[in-house]
């Protein structure tokens, strides 16, 4: 008999944790379960990736309250909503300048605890086998929904971010269990969390190795090549934990190195305008391109000579693992869960995180076509799938 589950999530935007959440509607069984997926809004340039075995749920209007401007969700009559978000907004600002934060995650937490119990139940009729809450905050999956088992996903490094504590601890302990991504990650989230310990499993990233390839082969023709130039890739949000804002004064220092270099970002986000402030002042219009959004960015993987993510801080950077899969030399900076993302020196390399040294690094593997053949043998011989990962799933039933 086919077990139920239900897995909430925000939306399908472009970014490593969706596309791993592609991955694991993909590979999960629908003989052995009745998936059904509920999104807080159903946005994205992923939607169109969600299996076909997957039971999409109807759009509920009072949870697309939770990440729209509030004065579209007023026009809309969503009143006390709004006004329980503005609510939360403001005490997720004295707790931060209470606290010194500077770059704080309890605006989105907040956001969340203080509307969750004006939510209507998601499919008040059913009580599922399992429920699975893939992103933070938690509370949605804890107090709308029905089911025998609860899970709850970590994505990030917890000792890089700046949370209520008090608060995050009693929203994970709402949960039977808490999926961890990788054991850097756990050992980051047990640092912070210690009483939840004994909660946390470990599931690695699932990637949608059928999507990836065919994808793969998409024409492109905005990252032309020139015969001498080296085409660097950094795929990503841009936001601080992904560091492209160092990304323009790297590539001067590889211009300094004597490298004939292009490097090219995808993504989106806050920091854009950052982003392109530092790649003027660096004088590196011609040498750092951002392309922006793209709903396919594996050709561009694909096309790259190298594969580079300067992250400040990760949980496991699914893009990372992503490039492996398509046979590219990785290169990634030495924050705290770096070891976990690759082997050094055998399927990429780790390389500082001081924009100089970050650079040497870079320089030191394009100068030798040797080692990158190795990187890309090694890759091609690995599997980054990660798809037995999906049998895990039958402890929780």
């Amino acid at each position: 008999m086919k077990k139920s589950l239900l897995i909430v999530s925000h939306a399908l935007e472009l970014g490593g944790a969706e596309r791993s959440l592609i991955g694991l509607l993909d590979i999960l069984d629908p003989s052995q379960w009745e998936i059904e997926l509920f999104l807080l809004r159903h946005e994205g340039e992923l939607l169109g990736a969600i299996p076909a075995h997957v039971k999409l749920l109807s759009q509920i209007p009072a949870y697309t309250v939770l990440a729209r401007p509030m004065k579209d969700t007023v026009k809309e009559g969503h009143l006390l909503l709004s006004a329980a978000r503005l609510f939360g907004k403001a005490a997720a600002k004295r707790y931060a300048k209470k606290n010194a934060h500077t770059d704080s995650g309890v605006f989105l937490e907040y956001s969340h605890k203080y509307t969750y119990s004006l939510m209507p139940a998601i499919q008040k009729e059913k009580n599922y086998d399992l429920a699975i809450s893939f992103l933070t905050p938690h509370y949605i999956v804890a107090n709308k929904v029905q089911a025998k088992k609860k899970l709850a996903w970590i994505h990030t490094d917890y000792r890089q971010i700046q949370v209520n504590v008090e608060s995050e601890e009693k929203m994970w302990a709402a949960y039977d269990h808490i999926v961890s991504i990788s054991e850097a990650v756990t050992q980051g989230f047990v640092k912070v969390f210690p009483t939840l310990k004994n909660k946390i499993v470990l599931i690695e990233n699932i990637l949608p190795e059928r999507l990836i390839r065919c994808e793969a082969e998409e024409v492109i023709r905005d990252m032309p090549r020139v015969s001498d130039e080296k085409i660097l890739l950094s795929v990503g949000r841009f936001c601080r934990a992904k560091n492209f804002d160092n990304i323009p004064q790297i590539c001067a220092n590889l211009l300094r190195l004597g490298m004939n270099v292009k490097w090219y970002l995808i993504g989106f986000g806050a920091d854009e305008a950052l982003i392109r402030q530092r790649i003027s002042e660096a004088g590196m219009q011609e040498h750092v391109i951002v392309l922006g959004k793209k709903s396919n960015p594996y050709p561009y993987i694909k096309a790259c000579d190298l594969y580079v993510q300067p992250s400040r801080y990760e949980g496991k950077c699914v893009t990372v693992r992503e490039a492996q899969l398509l046979g590219k030399p990785v290169i990634i900076t030495d924050y705290a869960t770096s070891s976990s993302q690759l082997e050094n020196g055998e399927d990429g390399l780790i390389v500082p995180m001081d924009n100089e040294d970050c650079a040497a690094g870079i320089a030191d593997l394009l100068y030798d076509p040797a080692r990158m053949v190795r990187l890309i043998q090694v890759c091609k011989k690995r599997d980054y799938s990660n798809s037995e990962e999906a049998q895990k799933f039958q402890m929780f039933v």
